[in-house]
């Protein structure tokens, strides 16, 4: 059979056709098997820079369930994206970084009591390869446990959130509630609140637990630029993890997530903030609270592709500095 001399017969689905882990290769974005970004869908870390790992959990809401299908979203909405280097950075973390999509965490939810482990324990077996890892939602419950397997490594962390809610709210010992994650955290002394920032917030709060706060209203009025500044100030050259709740953004740019609220950031200034955080001292990432059945057209899981593939480019430009 006679073949298109211009089609490469060997580069359909780069999820598993893949020679190298670097570099990007143009594929149809609505054909092939999914990875996000196209990477090689891999267990193997030999010689990995940074894996992306899907944690499908949603069992810790107060509101719509359906995150559990977020990182299958966004990998699905990464597609559309992963055919060209990330504009504007100035360089792409896919040519200095060997990058793979690690697949998604395994977790028995029929006993939700051994989830938060089973987290932090793949984690930490990412981690302790020599891979950074960035993580796909999933509620945001999920940062808990992945703070746990990070700090194990690296001593308590600063945090940058950007979220709708502050998830400070006290709790009773060993409850799962993606609004009472960071109240563990505090307690447990995984991030230190006044070296980190919360960015985006819109809603009450009466305890933030000394968590630095630059709300919506904030970003709104004083701008990308001052916020960068703040948030750098907060931050310094301490070890970092960025956490971003796609309810951070405003729910006509993000609508598939399980608790919108109105007011919030537009895509522009979630990636402007990220863009200007370039040089912190990133150790670790995710995005997590996609809910794709709220979603329309895929604008959230695109939106949350895209940002996790900034996220990326923080990380590459974190190495480069570090260096």
């Amino acid at each position: 059979m006679e073949t298109d001399s211009n089609i490469n017969p060997k580069s359909g689905d780069l999820a598993f056709t893949r020679d190298s882990l670097r570099g990007v290769v143009p594929e149809a974005s609505y054909a092939g098997a999914l990875s996000f970004m196209r990477r090689r869908y891999t267990k193997d870390l030999t010689g990995v820079d940074v894996a992306v790992m899907g944690v499908p959990f949603d069992l810790a809401v107060s509101s719509r369930s359906g995150a559990r299908l977020g990182p299958r979203a966004v990998r699905s909405g990464s597609s559309h994206i992963a055919w060209s280097a990330p504009w504007p950075w100035a360089s792409d973390p896919f040519e200095t970084l060997a990058i793979v999509d690690y697949g998604d965490c395994e977790l028995d939810t029929g006993y939700p009591d051994k989830v938060p482990g089973q987290i932090a324990d793949a984690a930490g077996h990412v981690l302790a390869s020599g891979s950074a890892l960035l993580s796909i939602g999933g509620d945001h419950f999920i940062t808990y446990p992945l703070l746990k397997a990070h700090a194990e490594k690296h001593g308590p962390l600063s945090l940058i959130q950007f979220d709708a809610h502050t998830d400070t709210w006290a709790d009773e010992e060993g409850r799962i509630d993606h609004g009472t994650m960071l109240w563990h955290a505090v307690r447990d002394g995984l991030v230190d609140p006044a070296r980190s920032v919360q960015i985006g917030i819109r809603t009450h709060n009466p305890e933030p637990l000394g968590f630095n706060i630059i709300d919506a209203i904030e970003v709104h009025r004083t701008g990308c630029d001052a916020v960068i500044a703040k948030a750098r100030e907060f931050v310094g050259d301490a070890k970092t993890y960025v956490t971003f709740d796609i309810d951070a953004l405003e729910p006509a740019s993000a609508p598939g997530t399980g608790t919108p609220v109105i007011g919030g950031l537009s895509p522009f200034q979630a990636q402007e903030i990220l863009r200007g955080l370039a040089g912190i001292n990133v150790v670790g990432m995710d995005v997590v609270e996609v809910a794709p059945a709220y979603d329309i057209s895929e604008i959230t899981a695109i939106a949350a592709a895209t940002i996790a593939n900034d996220l990326l480019c923080l990380y590459a430009a974190s190495r480069a500095t570090q260096r």
